[in-house]
């Protein structure tokens, strides 16, 4: 069977074209041989599972280890009745991974041992285990978000806690390492008891030392399994070129670098009946996930609107380019972090990467549609023929002088303070039915005292930059000039635009156009 690009569940080397993670299952290694108990907390489909397997495997193959690889995806509700009921629901849990390994003398051993009703009696239970074994045996716990907000969980850890607190005590061996997998971090879970309750924080988990080893993949090791596509099918492409691509939208989200390569090597590449990837693939099929459903997508917008805090730290990062210094003792950064959305240790916070950046701008701009902020009339400025020339190309000062002629008929009455907050992201949602799915957008937020805003379009092959900015007086305006220039020359372009929000009362009536020219850039300029 040939090998495929997996974005669903845990990768196997057998079946899927891998990222080479040695070195980090290597420090992950090292921590279960100091027999740290940890959690491997990120975001879905971060890698997660395919981590937990990959250590089962390597130490399965050693004569120093045996390793019990058990999921609490199964575990539903009916199995946190009380105690008994849950303890057999794990005992269940034992028995298949020990028939799994195919151990038939610790099949005996569980089937002949009544099975505990108490979490204390499991604890002893378990050191009867590690001494049937004669291993050091490694707990890896896959899932536990499912029951984290659980007593009885609760009660698991705790038990589990005090055997490790006593596991230096004659006669208390325990499990040498335990590994919990989830998103949530298991150290610092909240419970509410109760309906009524007022919520609590429980810490049964404060042994755990902290989970440091970066799973985002970086460019060399997205080259690793590029190597390994290239090496078993044949297929020309710039393996390094490629990575940094890859690298570039995705900051090596592992969803993210193995769903762009999916759809190059299924979509893209088998329409156009080519053995080779371009140059231009990467972006194609960053487009084309852009517009597509998947969990990953539906769980961002989801973690976006339950949570209304971070949904307005996010506009405001993204938005109105608001600074805010990173700190995991702030609880709102820290839910970010937790769900994928900003990027760790990144100073100030910033979006983890340029597909969330757009999808998160797509999920506003069609918010702003479904509540009417453009209005209905707006459909008449940007239907996609009027700006083509003849040749079929996107003639983009068309597009600036119309979106300008928008803006004076429909949102001249409007208040300052409205325009200011949301008046990139009206240009965003105006210039989307343009490109009409043949073009795309990125946003690059640029942190200075004019509160610029970089847009990339993509228009059948063109790039247009396009800097967004509020004005602020002539010096500030003419040194966002120079950048623009300077930013144009790293970007290979002759040509740019701007788009300049003018608040000052003396000034914001003029809607006026301007030619610029410097450093031998050509700068086209709308005042809105």
């Amino acid at each position: 069977m040939k090998k495929r690009f997996n974005d669903t569940g845990a990768c196997f080397p057998e079946d899927h074209y891998m990222v080479d993670i040695s070195s980090k299952t290597a420090k992950i290694l090292r921590m279960i041989e100091q027999g740290d108990y940890f959690v491997i907390n990120r975001p879905r489909q971060y890698g997660k599972t395919t981590t937990i397997h990959t250590l089962s495997k390597l130490l399965k193959n050693s004569d120093e280890y045996f390793s019990i690889e058990l999921s609490f995806e199964g575990i539903g509700e009916e199995g946190f009745q009380n105690a008994a009921v849950f303890i057999d629901a794990f005992f269940l849990l034992l028995k298949e991974e020990f028939t799994s390994y195919g151990d038939d003398k610790l099949v005996e051993f569980i089937d002949s041992e009544p099975i505990p009703d108490r979490m204390d009696k499991l604890g002893l239970w378990i050191g009867k285990l590690v001494k049937k074994t004669m291993k050091k045996i490694v707990l890896m716990i896959d899932e536990v978000d499912k029951s984290s907000n659980n007593q009885l969980f609760l009660d698991f850890l705790g038990m589990l806690r005090n055997k490790f607190l006593n596991r230096k005590k004659p006669g208390q061996p325990t499990f040498h390492s335990v590994i919990l997998a989830g998103v949530h971090n298991v150290k610092n879970l909240r419970l509410k008891m109760g309906l009524d309750a007022e919520p609590k924080y429980n810490s049964p988990w404060n042994i755990a030392v902290d989970f440091n080893v970066d799973m985002s993949f970086n460019p060399t090791e997205i080259a690793s399994m590029l190597n390994q596509y290239v090496a078993e099918t044949g297929i020309e492409l710039n393996i390094d070129a490629t990575a940094q691509s890859l690298y570039y939208y995705t900051s090596g989200y592992p969803f993210l670098v193995s769903k762009l390569c999916k759809i190059i090597d299924e979509e893209i590449i088998v329409e156009g009946n080519r053995q080779n990837w371009n140059s231009d693939d990467v972006e194609r099929a960053v487009n084309r996930l852009i517009y597509t459903s998947n969990t990953n997508f539906e769980s961002l917008t989801k973690n976006l609107e339950n949570n209304k805090d971070l949904f307005e730290l996010v506009k405001k990062i993204t938005l109105s380019d608001e600074i805010f210094e990173f700190n995991l003792q702030n609880s709102i950064i820290d839910m970010g972090v937790m769900h994928g959305i900003f990027k760790v240790d990144a100073s100030p916070v910033e979006i983890h990467n340029r597909i969330y950046k757009e999808l998160i701008y797509n999920y506003m701009a069609s918010d702003f549609k479904i509540n009417s902020i453009l209005k209905p009339s707006s459909s008449y400025y940007n239907l996609e023929e009027p700006y083509l020339t003849e040749d079929g190309k996107l003639d983009f000062e068309r597009v600036l002088l119309k979106f300008q002629e928008f803006m004076k008929k429909e949102y001249s009455k409007r208040d300052e303070e409205f325009l200011e907050r949301n008046g990139r992201l009206i240009f965003l949602a105006f210039v989307k039915p343009i490109l009409n799915g043949k073009g795309y957008d990125f946003k690059e937020a640029q942190a200075s005292e004019e509160k610029r805003m970089d847009v990339i379009i993509t228009y059948k092959r063109e790039k247009f930059i396009i800097e967004l900015k509020i004005w602020r007086g002539q010096k500030a305006h003419e040194k966002g000039i120079a950048q623009l220039s300077n930013y144009l020359e790293t970007q290979g372009l002759h040509n740019g635009y701007l788009i300049i929000f003018d608040f000052m009362k003396k000034t914001r009536k003029a809607y006026k156009q301007d030619r610029i020219v410097a450093n031998q850039k050509n700068i086209f300029a709308v005042w809105v």
